[in-house]
């Protein structure tokens, strides 16, 4: 069994193959032994030959790719889902698309982490050598002319100090959690706790929450158009959600639609629960209506991801600026912290 989970490009790559394999009319397990054939030793590798072994015994798909600790739940679910309805190549490609997206979002993350970090570190350097060596030397210089400086000027000695030990310690804090957050980054267990760090944090939270949603309309999508009910879609499809608010709303959601004295239908327990804007719930309710409630399902689900994008991309794109002016701060009280002292004597001898 595997020890990791795969990081998103390598699930893309799993899901793409296997699907062309697939339309080309090569069996499952060919499929996956062709792709792990004459590769390099690799995480991958023992991943396809893991799975491998398990479709030779006559084990399903999705139960192999389990059996491996390699894939996360919700890949396994909507392969299972797929293998139910017939729709496994469909299932596989759509996988493939999200996962692809996924991996490229989480890159842009990975690099908003690491470039401040970068920056951090050097700067903690740049402010530790001024703060350890170079403030204490104008202080003694300072205290050494004590005899012609005024009370102010000795409270302004102090008061460069403390501003040089603060601005430091700021940055060092910074510095600290940016490196913990980027070292996190590199493994696919470190990346799920990135996830919900950024469900938590202000300017990625809406964007975590669409994320999320997309993954729950997408799986919807796959068990309504395998032909289960309604009440169970939801149920499934909630089941695949590892987010704390939405998996609060799907919850009361579905409570709804059991509800035995006034059940709800599933556009309007989604939209009574506010798991989707009122807009999104209309379209939802006319593809119930029309008989086409998978692919309106689906679009919504492509509507979502792209909305997770765009937020995601203004949140890097704010980054460097939000760096720069962070760290001309910090520079910026290092040398008042110096000046300061300065600006004391001349008040003196004035």
């Amino acid at each position: 069994m595997a020890e990791k989970l795969l990081e998103s490009s390598a699930i893309s790559a799993f899901c793409d193959s296997v699907a062309t394999m697939l339309s080309a009319g090569i069996q499952t397990e060919e499929a996956v032994h062709m792709l792990a054939e004459k590769r390099e030793r690799s995480h991958f590798k023992t991943v396809c030959d893991g799975v491998y072994t398990k479709l030779i015994e006559g084990v399903g798909l999705a139960d192999a790719m389990e059996s491996t600790g390699a894939f996360p739940a919700y890949t396994i679910e909507m392969v299972r889902i797929g293998e139910t309805s017939g729709r496994i190549e469909r299932v596989l490609r759509s996988l493939g698309r999200y996962y692809d997206s996924e991996g490229r979002i989480f890159n842009k993350l990975r690099n908003a982490v690491g470039y401040p970090a970068a920056l951090l570190c050097i700067m903690s350097c740049i402010l530790a050598f001024t703060v350890i060596f170079i403030l204490p030397t104008f202080t003694d210089a300072y205290s050494n002319m004590s005899g012609s400086l005024t009370s102010g000027s000795f409270s302004m000695i102090g008061a460069s100090a403390i501003i040089g030990w603060v601005a430091l310690a700021v940055v060092l804090v910074a510095a600290v959690i940016a490196l913990i957050v980027a070292a996190l980054t590199h493994t696919e267990t470190g990346r799920i706790r990135v996830i919900k760090m950024f469900e938590k944090f202000p300017a990625t939270k809406r964007a975590m929450y669409q994320l999320a949603i997309s993954r729950f309309t997408n799986a919807l999508s796959a068990f309504v158009a395998s032909g289960v009910q309604d009440g169970t879609a939801m149920e499934r499809a909630a089941a695949t959600v590892d987010h704390d608010e939405l998996a609060a709303k799907l919850q009361r959601a579905h409570q709804s639609m059991l509800d035995l004295d006034n059940p709800r239908s599933l556009a309007q327990a989604i939209t009574e629960n506010d798991v989707f804007e009122p807009i999104y719930g209309r379209m939802l309710t006319v593809g119930i209506h029309s008989g086409s409630t998978d692919e309106v399902l689906g679009r919504l689900s492509d509507i979502f991801f792209n909305d997770a994008t765009t937020q995601l991309d203004a949140v890097v794109d704010s980054v460097e600026p939000a760096l720069a002016a962070f760290l001309t701060i910090a520079v910026g009280a290092t040398l008042i912290a110096v000046m300061l002292p300065l600006i004391g004597i001349m008040g003196s001898i004035a």
